[in-house]
């Protein structure tokens, strides 16, 4: 088998900025074909990293090596977009129409990012200038140039902002069957699972490397943690939470780590069901009666344009609910109708009589930039009461949130965008709401961020709605799916995001068209429902075996003296481990074949 060719080297680099410094005696290597996921937290480096493998920055020590005329393509938080230009400049250049639209590569990435050949999500198609565009479709065509470019070696620093859900499905698929390599920064944990076989986290100057998407680096982590015995107690609670949903949650998050469901079971048996949704809902109905919001009817136009049409939503005590759709579709505007800040053109929306609703919007409210995050967590509330009666101070809060030690005492102004965010979001949690509308809750949030916001979220026992395009954080927080449609209603979608995607995806992948073009189809709807009872069957089975393997385990201890019988028993232990294999084969085939 001929030697893989290494693209890339890290040989023993430092980068600092000022005082701080970001790495230290780095040495790693990007070779042809990996595909490799970098998390960690605001701050810590993963940024940097990109810039140093792509040759824009240079170490403060160390070198950085390219093999040969290596081609590297870098997509950067903010886009180089020349305001002067068109969407056709920036895409086609010089190619005639005919070219560049019956490339079958081209209008693949047309398709999935920007609306099809003839641009149809941009008011003059492809001759739009690029000054008239969003920032997030500004976002867009940069992904979209940086594709089409082909570069041996994609960099891309959080890939799946401002992309909705199919958009990010689209991106994740098509990512998966390119070749070349790729490092990608995100935080949105369900990509990474579905592009990434390695995993890089960057934390306290070093980058640990792992194989895997994120499910098999959590296990890796928490494992690493249990080893060293982790100074940072609530840190490992939380990876052992985590771990618990990847194990117990939907088929898609545990189909992509091929980690043995044993070692899995070892790190998490004593670990309760994330949520305890009867308490939670005994607890939300003693706080908020049977009434909590009711739109009924409710229409709003901007313009000739209609955003919702006759939509009737009855959100009651306990409701934990995601409302998905295509960018533009109304999801933010129907937050805004629940939250009292928007009145529909007809229809209304009930409130019940003891509802307290906090609406985390997309734009960061201005916080006093003289107050330090401390201070302007206590301007709101000193301590706030958790659903079990415990109080959590302030402080309490901003350590949860990373905000420890002198970080707490950083003013205001000094934040990052990301910093504000989530000291925005711990505002609103400390002013004790039993009703939360969150838009788009994980923008700028990283992954240790994510997974404290969850675990607060967990035992909250008010009302969610949260508005996302981050399908982990969705079926992390949420019990239920609704879906705007294109003509401005609402949907109940009982398969959650798995469906919605499906029903997104269904119209190209059935359109006729060139062979070339054929698309994978998902499974059919019947064939799904079978595969997901066979795994659940299987971790019935799976569970018994533990059981019975347990009950074993014991008679021989207690058979310690009697070698006949320790003997017989130990014949019957190992033909349950036989067993165990066979049924883990048989369930991760079955997972798999969910996502094929």
């Amino acid at each position: 088998m001929p030697a893989v060719r290494n693209l890339v080297n890290l040989n023993a680099v430092d980068k600092g900025y000022g005082s701080r410094s970001v790495l230290r005696d780095t040495t790693l290597g990007v070779a042809a074909g990996d595909r490799i996921g970098v998390v960690g937290r605001n701050g810590d480096g993963k940024s940097t990293l990109l810039r140093l493998i792509a040759g824009t920055e240079s170490p403060d020590a160390g070198a950085v090596t390219t093999s040969g005329r290596l081609h590297i393509g870098l997509l950067g938080q903010s886009d180089e977009l020349a305001g002067d230009r068109t969407i056709r400049q920036e895409l086609v250049g010089g190619r005639a129409d005919h070219e560049w639209a019956g490339d079958t590569a081209f209008r693949a990435v047309l398709d999935g990012l920007l609306g099809g050949v003839g641009l149809s999500r941009f008011a003059a198609g492809i001759d739009t200038p690029i000054a008239s565009l969003s920032g997030g479709e500004r976002r867009r065509i940069a992904l979209a140039r940086l594709l089409l470019d082909g570069p041996e070696l994609l960099l891309l620093d959080e890939p799946t902002n401002h992309l909705d859900v199919e958009g990010v499905d689209w991106l994740a698929r098509h990512l998966a069957t390119r070749r070349g390599a790729m490092l990608v920064v995100t935080h949105d944990r369900w990509f990474l699972d579905a592009v990434c076989t390695a995993t890089w986290e960057v934390s306290d100057g070093a980058v640990h490397q792992y194989d895997g998407g994120y499910a098999a680096y959590v296990l890796a982590r928490a494992e690493r943690d249990r080893q060293e015995a982790a100074r940072d107690d609530r840190r490992r609670q939380l990876l052992r939470k985590e771990l618990a949903w990847l194990r117990r949650g939907p088929p898609a998050r545990t189909a992509k780590p091929k980690f043995r469901i044993a070692a899995a079971n070892a790190l998490i048996a004593d670990e309760p069901e994330v949520r305890d949704r009867a308490e939670l809902l005994r607890f939300a109905t003693a706080r908020l009666g049977d009434k909590v919001l009711d739109a009924v009817d409710v229409s709003l136009a901007f313009g000739a344009k209609d955003v919702l049409r006759g939509v009737t939503w009855r959100l009651g005590p306990g409701d934990r609910v995601a409302l998905v759709g295509v960018n533009g579709s109304g999801k933010t505007t129907l937050a805004k109708v629940l939250s009292g800040e928007l009145e529909p053109t007809s229809g209304g929306v009930e409130r019940g009589a003891t509802v307290r609703l906090a609406h985390l919007s997309q734009d960061t409210v201005e916080i006093p930039g003289h107050l330090r995050v401390l201070e302007s967590l206590e301007e709101v509330r000193g301590r706030a009461t958790l659903s079990d009666g415990q109080e959590i101070t302030a402080g309490m809060l901003c350590d949860r949130f990373g905000f420890r030690g002198d970080r707490a005492r950083t003013l205001v102004r000094d934040l990052s965008g990301g910093e504000r965010r989530r000291l925005q979001l711990m505002r609103l949690l400390m002013a004790e709401p039993n009703v939360l509308v969150l838009d788009e809750p994980t923008n700028d949030l990283d992954i240790d961020t994510l997974t404290a916001l969850e675990d607060l979220l967990d035992a909250w026992p008010g009302t969610l709605v949260v508005v996302s395009h981050d399908r982990y954080f969705v079926e992390r927080v949420c019990d239920d799916v609704h879906a705007l449609t294109p003509e401005g209603g609402l949907r109940h979608l009982p398969g959650g995001i798995d469906q919605y995607v499906e029903m997104q995806r269904a119209p190209a992948d059935t359109a006729p068209g060139p062979p070339e073009r054929a698309k994978p189809t998902a499974p059919a709807g019947a064939v799904l429902r079978a595969t997901r009872k066979e795994i659940q069957r299987l971790e019935r089975a799976l569970d018994q075996l533990a059981d019975r393997e347990r009950a074993l385990q014991d008679e021989m201890a207690a058979s310690a003296s009697d070698h006949a019988r320790l003997h017989d028993l130990q014949g019957q232990l190992e033909a349950l481990g036989a067993e165990r294999d066979r049924l883990e084969a048989a369930w991760l085939e079955s997972s798999e074949s969910l996502e094929r």
